[in-house]
């Protein structure tokens, strides 16, 4: 193994890739950790049934994996790149395919949603390591289709593990998708054993525990209190106090970094208008595209009645959009502006949201189509440029910082999104559906869910329940197309005021 190191100091010195393998085997790392964000929204219906699940139970199945996943990231892509980020992916890997195979012996929700947290875990040492893996091998002029082939990875992997779900569930129970995360990651972590090279960013200052252990609290304050803001009510003191602390902590986060000589991650950097915009936008894209993904799963599922498969199959022809547009993003870029090709794709994910934004317990399967072809587009046309400016704007040396950022931003930015979304959701649904007159048992079951009211309603109770969803799913992703246009506003305004040359590490202080 060559052991030179460069003038920044990275061990070992980048070079170009020699074996394709090394970046097959970390993307389809990448893809393990991706796809299990996203594929259990498939099985929700069934785990509400077995477990009894309440609506916010399931939303914190989905969720404990995010926020622990966001919440660890900056910490372990630390770790990573200081002891080797080889030793990160085996790690990560090994504990990823241990606590999935543990997940396939319950049936008790709470159980559920703490094995789910560790997974987070498990991923936050996984995803760093992967794209630092690849910024810190390839050079700058290579780096652009490299990271192209990443983010396509990162974006079409959610969509094609519901697919493999899908698939699974059709024949098995919802255990089946955890069985099919110990296949991935065994196959990842064999190939990990045998392929990747060790790399590291050495170093001697001491690690930010104290910033590490702000950042889950804050996070873990602030989503927990969106989650239950529909059982505590959106106005009452618990929720708003719960916001508030929340948020209070992240500045407290954000004083200490300010504070520390060798911070986990240095406020300072968000100076710089490519980064800024960078983080903003994956933050807000993600946002959209997990709430999107946890609502439009339970749609298509309880209210259109699809299986499991023809759920998984109706979102396709958004990656059969997506992943080309994101690896001709670059080309794209190049010949249009940064600016207006970036700003387009936020617009179209904006658009093809508020079309979603239509569908009722009624509607074909046509508008659905109509919704997914610009939000695909959209994700296509703008992860790239967003993850790249990201790289871009940091020193070779500082290639970990940045794509800890990136995938803090599209975790928190997931987490956060399930938990609005999902939030609003439940909020409206309890709101519109009437159990007046009904048993207190019947009532309270089919005000947990949509799932449950189905099991153990009337046909007619099904019925007003699947319209409360449906208004409670026009007001999430409206929420979503809103959340996406500010961005795409803030990264043209934030383009616009950057200087010629700002988003070129070489060319920016560091």
């Amino acid at each position: 193994m060559n052991k030179r190191t460069d003038s920044s100091g990275i061990w070992p010195a980048p070079q170009p890739v020699r074996h394709p393998a090394v970046l097959a085997v970390t993307c389809l790392a990448l893809a393990t950790v991706v796809a299990a964000m996203a594929s259990l929204n498939l099985a929700l219906p069934d785990i509400a049934r077995e477990t009894h699940a309440k609506q916010s139970e399931l939303s914190w199945i989905i969720d404990a994996y995010s926020l622990v996943f966001a919440s660890l990231l900056l910490l372990a892509g630390t770790l990573g790149d200081r002891y080797g980020r080889r030793k990160a992916l085996l790690s990560g890997l090994g504990l990823f395919a241990a606590v999935s195979l543990a997940a396939t012996f319950t049936s008790d929700a709470t159980t559920l949603i703490v094995l789910r947290a560790v997974l987070g875990a498990a991923a936050a040492f996984v995803m760093p390591a992967t794209l630092s893996t690849i910024t810190s091998t390839f050079p700058r002029e290579q780096r652009a289709r490299a990271v192209s082939i990443w983010t396509a990875v990162a974006g079409g992997s959610a969509v094609l593990g519901l697919l493999a779900s899908g698939a699974v569930l059709e024949t098995w129970s919802w255990r089946s998708v955890f069985w099919l995360n110990v296949l991935l990651a065994g196959l990842a972590l064999i190939g990990t054993f045998v392929w990747v090279p060790e790399s590291a960013q050495p170093g001697r200052h001491p690690i930010d525990t104290v910033g590490a252990v702000l950042t889950v609290v804050g996070l873990g304050i602030l989503v927990y209190s969106i989650i239950e803001a529909p059982n505590n009510g959106w106005g009452s003191a618990r929720t708003l106090g719960g916001i508030a602390a929340g948020f209070v902590v992240l500045a407290g986060f954000v004083l200490w970094e300010l504070r520390r000589p060798h911070p986990l991650l240095d406020p300072r950097l968000f100076r710089r208008p490519h980064l800024s915009a960078g983080a903003l936008s994956v933050t807000l894209q993600f946002f959209a595209f997990y709430g999107f993904i946890f609502v439009m799963m339970q749609y298509l599922q309880l209210v259109r009645r699809d299986s499991a498969l023809m759920a998984a199959v109706s979102v396709l022809p958004m990656a059969a959009v997506m992943i080309p547009t994101t690896r001709l993003s670059p080309r794209l870029t190049a010949r249009f502006g940064e600016r207006g090709s970036w700003s387009l794709g936020l617009v179209a994910i904006a658009v093809g949201l508020m079309v979603l934004a239509r569908l009722d317990a009624d509607s074909g399967y046509g508008l659905v189509l109509a919704g997914l072809l610009p939000l695909g587009l959209g994700m296509g046309m703008a992860m790239t440029p967003a993850t790249a400016s990201i790289t871009n704007a940091l020193p070779r040396a500082r290639q970990n910082v940045g794509s800890a950022l990136n995938d803090l931003s599209r975790e928190l930015g997931g987490a956060v999104g399930i938990a609005v979304l999902g939030s609003v959701l439940d909020a409206v649904y309890r709101s519109h559906l009437d159990v007046t007159g009904l048993p207190s048992s019947v009532a309270q079951a089919a005000r947990s869910s949509l799932a449950a009211a189905a099991a153990v309603g009337s046909p007619e109770l099904t019925e007003q329940a699947r319209d409360a969803f449906t208004t409670g799913m026009h007001l999430a992703f409206m929420t979503g197309a809103a959340a996406v246009a500010v961005s795409a506003i803030a990264v043209f305004v934030l383009l616009r005021r950057a200087r010629p040359g700002s988003g070129n590490a070489d060319q920016t202080p560091p």
